[in-house]
C-alpha cells in the first residue's frame, strides 16, 4: 500500500475580515500521487494549496509525512512541499535564473558546490539549464513558468503544489508544459480550472465549492460526470462535451 504523505484533518479557515474560505477539510494523499483540485472562482482552491507549507495557519490540522504543520516544524515542512505559485513573477525575484533557483538551496546552508549542483539539475530538469545565466524578467511567461519550478525542484522536495499552472500559456507552451509535469515523479497537489490538463496529468480529482469537498473519485469518474460539474459551475473537459 502507498505511503500516506499528506494528512488534512477538519481543516477550516476564515480570512481576516470573516469570510470562510475552508470548511472542515478532511483528505489523504498518498505517495506519487497527481490530485487535481478543481472547483469555481472563491471556491477555496487556491488557499487550500497555502495550508500545505504553512503559509496560512487554519483550524483543524495537516501533517506532512506525519509531522504536524505548525511554527516550529516549517523549515522541515517547507523542505519537503515546494508551492509552485500561479503567476511567476511572485516566484522569481533575483537577478539570473541561477540566482532565483539557487535561493532555496542557500538558505538551506548547502555548500556552494551542492547549490550549483542543485541548480543545474533543477534546470536541466525543466529544459531551461541553456538559460541559467538569463536575467529572469527577460524571459517569456512560459519560461518563466519552467523556472518557477525549478525554483522548488532544487530543493528536492517530495510534493509539489501547483496553483493554475497551465494559465496564460499559448497552446504550444500548455502542451510542452503539460508533458513536464506528467515527467515529474513527486506527489503533485494541482489547483486548476483546466479540466482537460487535469484529466492528462491527474489520478484523482476533488471539487471544491465554498471551501467544503462536494465530491472526490477518480479523475475521469468526476471529470466524466456533466450533470456533476456543472451544478458547481464547471464545465466538462472537451473530450466528454456531450456526454450526461
Amino acid at each position: 500500500m502507498a505511503k500516506k504523505v499528506i494528512e488534512i484533518k477538519n481543516l477550516s479557515y476564515s480570512y481576516p475580515d470573516g469570510t470562510e474560505a475552508l470548511h472542515d477539510i478532511t483528505l489523504d494523499v498518498f505517495e506519487g500521487e497527481s490530485i487535481g483540485i478543481i472547483g469555481p472562482n472563491g471556491a477555496g482552491k487556491s488557499t487550500l494549496l497555502l495550508h500545505l507549507n504553512g503559509i496560512l495557519k487554519g483550524n483543524g490540522y495537516i501533517r506532512i509525512f506525519d509531522i504536524e504543520v505548525n511554527d516550529k516544524n516549517l523549515t522541515y515542512i517547507r523542505s519537503k512541499v515546494g508551492l509552485v505559485f500561479q503567476d511567476p513573477d511572485n516566484q522569481l525575484f533575483m537577478p539570473t535564473v541561477f540566482d532565483d533557483v539557487a535561493f532555496g538551496p542557500i538558505n538551506m546552508l548547502l555548500p556552494k558546490n551542492e547549490v550549483k549542483l542543485s541548480v543545474e539539475g533543477a534546470l536541466k530538469e525543466v529544459d531551461m539549464l541553456g538559460s541559467i545565466g538569463r536575467a529572469s524578467h527577460h524571459l517569456s511567461f512560459g519560461e518563466k513558468k519552467r523556472v518557477s519550478i525549478a525554483t522548488v525542484l532544487s530543493m528536492k522536495p517530495e510534493i509539489l503544489a501547483l496553483d493554475e499552472p497551465t494559465s496564460n500559456l499559448d497552446p504550444k507552451a500548455r502542451y510542452d508544459f503539460i508533458q513536464l509535469l506528467k515527467s515529474i515523479a513527486e506527489t503533485k497537489i494541482i489547483a486548476s480550472h483546466d479540466l482537460d490538463m487535469i484529466l492528462d496529468i491527474c489520478d484523482r480529482a476533488i471539487i471544491l465549492d465554498k471551501g467544503t469537498i462536494v465530491a472526490i473519485g477518480t479523475a475521469k469518474g468526476i471529470l466524466s460526470n456533466t450533470s456533476l460539474l456543472e451544478k458547481h459551475n464547471l464545465l466538462p473537459p472537451l473530450c466528454f462535451k456531450g456526454l450526461s
